[in-house]
């Protein structure tokens, strides 16, 4: 891997982490067209989601600042005997409901290698599929009636919903910002409280995810990739997710998501029609030198 090809796949990740397209289905198919795919490329995914989570740090710095705080105010509560769960402030109560969502995520790990595996096969179709999903419920989505949910508002089975859609966003091309923004706007979340909720969310999720797979990575004798381009990959992800997230906050507020259901729509026909073509050729498409 060169150092443009580490570039160029940190800001795919960058944008698409945020934007409702699917970070993982987009890398997935440049991996695939360029031959840049296997274990190496897992290793350095995973280092780019890491890239990705340092720009949630920096756009939600006092969300997060406050979630942190109040969360040891929230365990001495528990071991002094003090929490009341109908009696939470609106970070408690965004904490509780994080921590149901993630809840979700534990049927979808005995999976874990079948989604690893989807990733990582020689064909594109899965993806194709995928993209197809998101687009349908970002359109959904967009025609839902407004919700005005804050954090304060937010009940158990709006947390187990956001986390369900989350855990089907383990697959490529189902976008996971795109899934739990999109489930929040079907609980009635405001469209504030949605985008806030998903990222927040994201962080305990991406980043455990992240930490097993780098140490897979390292106990099995090393990764492929250098660790030049790591660094590389991982700086301009933090930079170009930064700056996407500014611009999710736009989409948002404007309502335009239904861009992204048609982007992810026609994207999704053209993988599947690939597939297709690649599987009566025997052979994948590839643009590898």
């Amino acid at each position: 891997m060169s150092i443009f090809d580490a570039i160029f796949q940190a800001v795919v990740q960058g944008l698409t982490e945020f934007l409702p397209v699917s970070s993982s289905g987009h890398l997935s198919l440049y991996q695939h067209f360029t031959g840049n795919s296997g274990e190496g490329a897992l290793f350095f995914s995973a280092v780019l989601h890491l890239g990705t989570l340092v720009a949630v740090f920096v756009a939600f710095r006092k969300d997060i600042a406050a979630l942190l705080k109040e969360f040891f105010v929230l365990v001495k509560d528990i071991f002094t005997g003090k929490f009341k769960y109908k009696q939470m402030n609106p970070e408690r109560r965004m904490i509780v409901m994080i921590f149901f969502s993630c809840l979700c995520l534990l049927p979808f790990a005995i999976f874990k290698d079948w989604f690893e595996g989807v990733s990582e096969d020689a064909s594109i179709a899965a993806e194709g599929f995928c993209f197809l999903y998101t687009a349908a419920i970002l359109y959904m989505s967009d025609r839902c009636r407004k919700g005005n949910k804050r954090a304060g508002d937010i009940t158990a089975k709006d947390a187990v919903t956001v986390g369900l859609f989350q855990g089907v966003a383990l697959l490529p091309g189902v976008s996971r910002s795109g899934s739990t923004i999109c489930s929040g706007l079907f609980s009635g979340f405001s469209r504030e409280t949605a985008v806030k909720y998903s990222f927040i969310l994201g962080i305990p999720v991406i980043l455990l995810s992240c930490v097993m797979e780098l140490a897979a990575a390292l106990s099995d004798g090393g990764v492929s990739v250098g660790a030049a381009n790591c660094v590389v990959g991982f700086i301009v992800a933090a930079f170009v997710g930064l700056c996407a997230i500014r611009l999710v906050n736009w989409l948002v507020k404007t309502d335009k998501f239904k861009i992204f259901a048609y982007y992810t729509l026609v994207l999704g026909i053209i993988v599947l029609v690939i597939a297709f073509i690649e599987m009566c050729m025997g052979h994948p498409i590839t643009f590898a030198n």
